[in-house]
């Protein structure tokens, strides 16, 4: 079974969902049957990459003042200690583009899921600007990247064809926020659901998997390999 999850490293319900999806997944009975895949997702394709003011402000102006966003906030952080998670530093963080890190997060292989982790962790826990390169190269030697490598992706627009080909995708299926799941490309789920709601998605899921439909194709067998037995 294939996950695949649309998110941006600089939101905080993309975090929190993950935790939920994560705890389902620990519960799951074929959790090694499941592929998981990160998927590419700009909240603010404009924002700029170098960064002048913190999320904070540009909340407060995109709403309408500081005392609705705080109230936003520290529901934000009830919700995400309950699920392991410290943003008591996350009104340091700044508004920033996140093009560079999911052009790294592209290039990262097989340390990607690694890689996303720790770059949600260093936003959003020590408030560190993810619009840096040499933030990105720490981060990303962190997980056991190359460091000339993650600097040479940096330094040129590799991938960035990828995250254009991502954020399609998702407006393709109708996503227009994340967190977004889909499952096997046929269950889709929207937002950090409670761990209940991926659980039943899970279930679902497998349980309604398609099994493969053999056509007779004849009263005659047809010849073929079977095991290590192979007639010649």
């Amino acid at each position: 079974m294939r996950i695949e999850i649309w998110s941006d490293v600089v939101c905080p319900w993309c975090y929190i969902g993950k935790r939920r999806l994560e705890e389902a997944l620990a519960g799951f009975e074929h959790r090694d049957q499941v592929e998981v895949e990160w998927r590419s997702f700009q909240l603010d394709p404009s924002a700029p990459t170098e960064p002048h003011e913190h999320v904070g402000e540009m909340l407060a102006r995109k709403y309408g003042g500081g005392a609705r966003v705080g109230q936003m906030q520290a529901q934000m952080l009830q919700v995400a200690a309950e699920v392991g998670l410290d943003f008591s530093r996350h009104s340091e963080s700044l508004h920033l583009n996140t093009v560079d890190a999911h052009r790294l997060l592209h290039a990262a292989g097989d340390r990607r899921a690694d890689l996303k982790e720790a770059l949600l962790h260093a936003y959003f826990v020590e408030a560190r600007n993810l619009a840096d390169h040499d933030v990105l190269v720490d981060v990303a030697t962190s997980v056991g990247l190359d460091a000339d490598a993650a600097r040479t992706v940096l330094a040129s627009d590799a991938h960035a064809d990828d995250v254009a080909a991502d954020v399609a995708q998702a407006a393709a299926y109708g996503a227009t926020g994340v967190p977004f799941f889909v499952v096997d490309a046929k269950y889709g789920v929207s937002g950090a659901q409670p761990t209940e709601v991926f659980s039943q998605l899970l279930e679902t899921a497998w349980a309604e998997r398609s099994p493969i439909q053999l056509v007779n194709a004849g009263d005659a067998a047809a010849p073929g390999c079977e095991g290590d037995s192979c007639a010649i």
